[in-house]
């Protein structure tokens, strides 16, 4: 009963919603796919609710202290009925959003005259909710299409405050309160569709079918869990009594798209040359809703086809020569279906279904470049064809929800769902043959490996550099994909004061996966001490593995006094991770997770709102960690020399033999991590006290009612990571305790299953493992002392927080600033430094000396972020809209090699010499000292014309970053180059950009709706 005494605010007739503004300071304790409405009326008085688009109603009677409330509230327009013993009646209207609860009162008292609440129409903002606590945006379609934004799901959460765009490595994913991309989760009308093999991406529905997006960037109660970053909550559009149908086509030629700059060295020859890189886009899309059986069946379907076409060219190497150009062709076939049956007014059900398969043709060709001027290595020219990528991602899903509404004071609901997502790769030689790899460790990949020339640039430039075939880098297995199975319960109760809410849901992933070099093998020519010889490289890895995770929570709001809520909620999640044959590996029971806030109604208006909360928010292991890391794998490195190079293209080295002189590190094969083949024993991949991860947080803040048609407020908030999982893969403490507990050093058996080099611990405590010694078979205790194994992961995230929204009849504008501070020595799940997207077994702490100097600002620490969007309707026909955005850049490192490089990581150390006339050094650079990307602005504006002789239709025109910002987002931050051999030497493209603001484009959109 959050709401019982908190809704005296509504006083003033002009306190109405502008249908699709979006509510800032958020909602708490409430469904992931519905709303409440509550408030206070006379005891024994009844309360109907009905939706005169589906003739969905419900009746329920005051209570004796003269609240009321009804939770599980399906989203849309509602008219809220008194009626009094008397038989007098009362009418009002309210817009029911997800996770809100709408406050109607229909008694008067401390001088208010609540007769003439309307809570619909335009012009004004909406009521502060005072029975809120979190920290949630939600943004409407009617919103959302009024502002020119992408259209994604990230795009439209990077616009709430406290979001800042992740590296482009990892796609288009957001960063939330300075977590890792890969701390996030997502969901569509309550079902979990985030991609748990590595976090880092999520089922994606069609766009055109979300009726509202729900961006949760604190705060949030027991009910979400498995993020330390954020939730993006999204609700797809429904049908109604009244059919409609529509479509539309959006279109971005490639005509009216600019390109990013072009970079050159400093001597003038060409780093990057983007003046070519152009495409287009399209996507087309029809839909119609209406009931089936009036008042009862309800269906919307959508079906959306997309098309795009995209050219990119790399730099040069030489000046002369270059890398692989590409066109990539990607189609996707999308649709989603949703059906909602009111069985009774009691009881409902709601089927939703939808595909999100997209398919991508990337053919690779050779690059020729100009040779005229100083400048030369301009207008690039596609050569030769080489070879053919080709992808399958996506997949379908399906869930159905239960709701129940079996008493007045108790809700219950219930969902089951299923989702796919394929992730399938294979290429096609220029012979017409086929390269793809079937996740069998033993089953040889043909085709063109890969080939690099790692020799001095002097023998280069002297005898030319040796050049291979191969386009594709690391080829994944031909059948690979997840598979989810999803079950939750959820249940209200009112009892007196109290609104106490439970659940408890199930969680099974699977995920299919495996990598192999192309071709099989990746060779590196090297030359050493005057002997020429080549490295080869073979890494495969291949299973089925899965993560099954359960979870309970109980959360209490409490209406301690008229003007007090206070929340208290808890958590307990456990997740088991088995690896490719199926064996537990890890497995943490006892994830307990306390949440506490509270929303204080000052002046017992709802014009002003101190709020606050302190939580504790925790994360499983990913899919991906048992890949490598708990399966069998292969890491095979040996040197060899050679009689010669293979003229068919190929480049790969004739007449190998192993090279036996000491210029050749590995004279024999090497199992790197001791990755032999051989299944790992699953008893020694984690420490026998592991714990799990957690993430404590808490916000303070206010939020105030200016004037009728303006409010704001100011959050504070404050993340700590107080503990992580990781891998450590250093040898060298468990040799040491092997001497001082008796064992031979000659003795000791590395890389036997139950001896891996990289094992599972909680960074900053001791590590405790089953390991097998000497490879007798038996396993016994190893401690290694926290000290010996590195640091102790440490992050957190600082951050005021002020944001605003104002609406009048004709115009409506909403924005944020954010003053930030991120630092640490982990970012999180993953590693942006190197763009390195192995969730939660990246580089770090693999190493003691990894982590020399890695403390300081984190890769997603944005001082300052100003954003501000709105839209102007100047008349019936005609509006524009606007979408700003200004941030700080993002800190900058050096990364090179720490003096002879004892743990053979070459270029990973925040060690860098890069101001030397010699490279290799120690120096330690620590992290994010190094200056700091460009500030960027970025200005959006759209004008839309709905003529009034055509009804229903509707045209256009989106331009994205309107004055074509181009500083750079990301550069190079390897400030010395180990490709050659021995040593390592100042890299020429250090600090040059690797990714820009994305240029300016122009979208086209005709829509007709009837």
């Amino acid at each position: 009963m959050a709401s019982k005494y908190l809704v005296k605010g509504l006083k003033r007739s002009a306190l109405t919603v502008a249908l699709g503004l979006s509510f800032v300071g958020g909602v708490h304790a409430q469904s992931n796919a519905a709303g409440a409405v509550s408030g206070r009326a006379v005891t024994g008085d009844t309360i109907t609710i009905e939706n005169p688009a589906t003739g969905f109603s419900r009746t329920i009677t005051v209570s004796s202290d003269g609240s009321y409330r009804v939770p599980q509230v399906p989203i849309g327009t509602y008219n809220i009925t008194r009626k009094g013993a008397d038989g007098s009646t009362s009418t009002r209207t309210a817009t029911i959003n997800v996770g809100t609860t709408a406050n109607i009162s229909f008694v008067s008292g401390d001088a208010q005259t609540l007769d003439t609440v309307t809570v619909v129409g335009s012009g004004s903002i909406n009521p502060i909710d005072v029975s809120s606590v979190e920290s949630t945006t939600i943004m409407t379609a009617e919103q959302i299409a009024k502002i020119p934004v992408a259209r994604d799901a990230t795009s439209v959460a990077l616009l709430a405050p406290g979001t800042v765009r992740g590296d482009a490595a990892f796609g288009k994913l957001a960063s939330f309160g300075g977590s890792s991309v890969a701390e996030n989760q997502y969901y569509v009308n309550g079902f979990n569709i985030t991609n748990s093999f590595k976090g880092l991406n999520f089922a994606q529905i069609p766009f055109e079918a979300i009726a509202e997006q729900q961006v949760k960037t604190g705060g949030y109660g027991a009910e979400f869990g498995r993020s330390t970053g954020g939730v993006i909550n999204m609700i797809t559009k429904s049908g109604t009594n009244e059919f409609k149908a529509g479509a539309n086509i959006f279109y971005s030629p490639e005509s009216l798209r600019e390109t990013n700059p072009n970079y050159f060295y400093n001597n003038g020859r060409l780093v990057s040359d983007n003046s070519k890189d152009n495409g287009w886009e399209a996507t087309a899309a029809a839909w119609a809703s209406g009931a089936l059986i009036k008042d009862k069946l309800f269906a919307y379907g959508l079906v959306q086809y997309g098309r795009s076409v995209f050219d990119s060219y790399p730099g040069s190497t030489d000046g002369v020569s270059g890398g692989r150009n590409n066109r990539a062709r990607e189609k996707s076939p999308t649709w989603l279906a949703k059906v909602d049956w009111n069985i009774t007014d009691d009881h409902l059900l709601a089927l939703t279904a939808f595909s999100d398969t997209r398919e991508t043709e990337t053919r690779y060709y050779n690059t020729g470049f100009g040779t005229t001027s100083a400048r030369s290595a301009e207008n690039p020219r596609r050569l030769d064809y080489v070879g053919t990528i080709h992808e399958e991602e996506g997949g379908e899903s399906y869930s159905l929800k239960y709701t129940g509404y079996l008493a007045d004071n108790f809700t219950l609901s219930a969902l089951a769902g299923h989702g796919e997502f394929q992730r399938r790769q294979y290429a096609i030689l220029p012979n017409g043959g086929r390269m793809e790899y079937s996740g069998d460790l033993n089953d040889p990949v043909g085709g063109c490996p890969i080939v690099r020339d790692g020799r001095p640039s002097s023998v280069q430039q002297a005898t030319g550099s040796i050049v291979g075939c191969d386009f594709v880098g690391s080829l994944t297995r031909k059948d690979g994909g997840d598979e989810r199975d999803q079950y939750r319960i959820d249940a209200e109760w009112l009892l007196g004061d109290h609104q106490i809410r439970f659940g408890y849901d199930v969680d099974n992933f699977t995920t299919v996966d495996g990598s192999v070099y192309s071709g099989g093998y990746y060779y590196q020519y090297l030359q050493s001490e005057g002997q020429d010889f080549v490295r080869r490289y073979d890494i495969r890895q291949g299973a089925t593995v899965e993560v099954n995770q359960e979870a309970f929570y109980l959360e209490d709001s409490w209406n301690v006094t008229d003007n007090f809520l206070l929340y208290a909620g808890v958590r307990w999640d456990s997740f088991e991770n088995k690896n490719g044959l199926g064996e537990s590996y890890v497995k943490i029971d006892n994830q307990f997770a306390p949440r506490l806030g509270f929303s204080w109604d000052v002046l017992g208006d709802s014009t002003f709102k101190v709020f606050g909360n302190a939580g504790r928010y925790a994360l499983p292991l990913t899919a991906n960690v048992a890949i490598r890391g708990a399966s069998a794998s292969i890491y095979q490195i040996q040197d060899f020399t050679y009689t010669g190079i293979a003229t068919d293209g190929s480049s790969t080295p004739l007449g190998q033999a192993p090279c036996t002189v000491d210029a050749c590190a590995y004279q024999g094969p090497f199992y790197a991590n001791g990755e032999s083949g051989q299944a790992k024993d699953p008893r020694s991949i984690a420490s026998t006290n592991l714990e799990p991860m957690y993430q404590d947080e808490y916000i303070l803040g206010f939020q105030a009612q200016l004037t009728d048609h303006l409010s704001g407020g100011v959050r504070g908030i404050y993340r700590k990571l107080q503990r992580a999982i990781d891998d450590v893969c250093d040898p060298r403490p468990v040799e040491e305790w092997a001497v001082e507990n008796g064992y031979d050093p000659a003795d000791l058996a590395w890389g036997n299953p139950a001896f891996p080099y990289c094992r599972l611990y909680n960074p900053g405590s001791d590590g405790v493992w089953d390991m097998d010694i000497d490879g007798n078979g038996s396993l016994e205790s190893v401690r290694i002392a926290a000290d010996k194994l590195g640091p102790e992961a440490k992050r957190s995230y600082s951050a005021i927080e002020f944001f605003w929204e104002g609406s009048w009849d004709k115009f409506f504008v909403q924005g944020s600033y954010t003053l930030a501070n991120s630092r640490g020595n982990s970012e999180g799940g993953v590693k942006s430094d190197i763009g390195q997207g192995d969730t939660g077994t990246t580089q770090d702490f693999d190493y003691p000396e990894l982590m020399f100097g890695s403390y300081g600002y984190l890769p997603n620490d944005r001082r300052h972020s100003l954003k501000l969007f709105g839209n102007y309707q100047f008349n019936d026909e005609w509006s524009v809209g606007a979408n700003f955005m200004v941030q700080s850049g993002r800190p900058q490192n050096c990364i090179g090699i720490y003096a002879d490089d004892p743990v053979h990581y070459r270029v990973a150390y925040f060690s860098c010499d890069a101001s030397d006339a010699e490279a290799g050094g120690s120096t330690i650079v620590p992290r994010g000292t190094v200056g700091r990307t460009p500030w960027t602005n970025t200005l959006d504006l759209n004008v839309a014309y709905r003529p009034a002789f055509a009804e229903g239709l509707q045209f256009k025109i989106d331009v994205f970053n309107v004055f074509n910002s181009d500083k750079p987002t990301a550069v190079d931050e390897e400030g010395e180059d180990a490709t050659g051999s021995p040593d390592a030497v100042l890299n020429t493209t250090y600090l040059s950009p690797l990714n820009w603001q994305a240029p300016r484009q122009v979208r086209f959109m005709v829509q007709y709706d009837f």
